[in-house]
């Protein structure tokens, strides 16, 4: 997150508010609406664990830092700095910024709030993030302005679990008018954006608080996240102008706003990964055959080139380049060939032959997903598996991935830049439910990479945990989505990886 940066330049821009196209005002206001694929589904900041939503509540309560990508570095935000124990590697110390005034009605922001936010995160029961905070044994305020965060064991990640995913909320407000009341009428935090409305699964409103230290002039005055799953709505909205930037526009529209005089297509690389995840606590998902099988089955690189018109790089190891840890020579070694007379022979050697298999997928989350899901399909019944797709409302699909109710599904993970806050989630035991995988050696492997600060040493480990990981096949890993994004011009924004949209980087010209 880029609070610091300075922005330039500034005029009106229309938006769709309420269903109408508004009529540009004569009024200095700058208002942004965003098409985009996913929303948060509470009021609770803490109620989510999706990449977009993260991104939203740290613009309005604010959090801890940020991981830059103009600098490749963790950023403070209301952490000015931090350090660890040069003695006790579990001591971790962060310094709060002075003087951070609260939206509305100036409270200062205090190291009581941090420490209850720790707290909200691991035990408020409506919590989705509480892996995020699972590796803290205790959160101390030593003073007004110091916290003093003690992990269970070393944990060299913890910026990645902690940094733009803790939310920092008010104790006061908790205390005085419980959860949801402090998150529906008093939703006051220490960010750049108050929070003027939410109608959930329509769309987000953020109203700029000018009295906000990064809440520089020329950032946009409103921010309107407005939840599009439909590409070709998302497509038509830019080209209409009720939207200034447009999220995740698949290749095959892509020329309609390349060739459009108002827009423009920005793309950027991705750090979300894409797999097919199959539960061990399901049958017939707990035979590693046919996980293997499925993974050998899947042409990944004809997907690629077809339906994704090559706007997707290939993952032959759980991550790809420029994320951390990965090395090119350990990827080739775990990389998984398609090979469809191979697969079809472990099937029938394992006596799976005619298995019913249904495949769980988002439709319009991600690129392409179910034209995606639906070329997997005849490459599941080459096999000899007897596949069908299954298309629940994304809603539904989600909620029952986060507790471990979908057997076999297509999803991502966001914002993966150090894997090891992802790999403790989805694979290590008691990380979440989602997959439901469970690896004696795999948490061994994991719980030394966080206990590892030798940056070498680390990425070692890291690769060592995924040849694991590859070899018991509780997911087969499919490729890096390269993002388009379609961009009014009458506004710069250069997108991040992650899919977050911070107000700070857009620019209205």
């Amino acid at each position: 997150m880029r609070m610091t940066k300075k922005i330039s330049a500034a005029v009106a821009v229309s938006v769709l508010l309420s269903g109408v196209i508004s009529v540009p005002s004569a009024s200095a206001q700058k208002r942004i609406s965003i098409g985009a694929t996913e929303t948060i589904s509470s009021h609770n900041p803490h109620g989510d664990s999706i990449s977009m939503g993260y991104g939203i509540w740290c613009q309005v309560y604010g959090c801890l830092g940020y991981f830059d990508f103009a600098s490749g570095s963790y950023k403070g935000m209301l952490a000015e700095k931090w350090e660890v124990d040069a003695k006790d590697p579990n001591v971790w110390t962060f310094y709060l910024r002075k003087g951070l005034k609260r939206q509305n009605d100036g409270k200062e922001l205090t190291s009581a709030d941090v420490v209850h936010s720790f707290w909200r995160m691991k035990n408020d029961k409506q919590s989705r993030q509480t892996q995020n905070v699972k590796h803290v044994a205790k959160a101390e305020a030593l003073d007004k302005y110091t916290v003093r965060v003690t992990t269970k064991k070393p944990t060299a990640p913890l910026l990645e679990f902690l940094f733009d995913r803790v939310m920092i909320t008010s104790k006061d407000l908790y205390d005085k008018h419980g959860a949801r009341n402090a998150d529906r009428k008093f939703p006051w935090g220490w960010g750049p954006y108050k929070l003027k409305q939410i109608d959930i699964g329509q769309r987000i409103v953020l109203e700029k608080d000018a009295s906000n230290p990064w809440a520089k002039s020329t950032m946009p005055d409103e921010l309107i996240f407005r939840v599009m799953r439909e590409s070709e709505q998302r497509v038509t909205a830019l080209l209409n102008n009720e939207i200034q930037i447009a999220q995740f526009i698949p290749p095959h529209l892509a020329s309609r706003i390349s060739k459009d005089k108002g827009a423009d297509l920005v793309p950027t690389s991705s750090v979300e990964l894409m797999f097919l995840a199959m539960s061990p606590k399901f049958k017939p998902w707990d035979n590693p055959v046919l996980r293997k099988a499925v993974c050998h089955a899947i042409n990944r690189d004809g997907i690629i080139k077809a339906i994704l018109k090559g706007q997707a790089q290939r993952l032959d190891a759980p991550i790809g380049p420029g994320q951390y840890g990965y090395d090119p020579k350990a990827a080739a070694a775990m990389k998984i060939d398609y090979n469809v007379a191979k697969a079809k022979a472990m099937i029938e050697k394992a006596g799976l032959k005619g298995t019913k298999v249904a495949l769980s997928t988002p439709v319009g989350r991600y690129v392409n997903d179910k034209q995606v899901t639906e070329s997997m399909i005849p490459m599941l019944k080459a096999i000899g598996l007897d596949a069908t797709l299954k298309t629940p409302e994304w809603p539904t699909l989600w909620a029952n991935v986060q507790k471990g109710k979908v057997p076999f599904f297509y999803m991502g993970r966001g914002g993966v830049v150090d894997p090891s806050p992802a790999f403790a989630q989805y694979f290590e035991t008691g990380g979440s439910p989602r997959i439901g995988f469970s690896s004696a050696k795999v948490d061994s492997l994991l719980q030394k990479e966080r206990a590892t600060f030798d940056p070498e040493a680390r990425k070692k480990v890291i690769n060592e945990a995924f040849a694991e990981i590859v070899k018991a096949q509780p997911a087969c890993f499919m490729w890096r989505h390269k993002l388009l994004y379609g961009i009014s011009k009458k506004v710069a924004y250069k997108p991040t990886p992650t899919g977050r949209i911070w107000g700070s980087d857009i620019v209205v010209k």
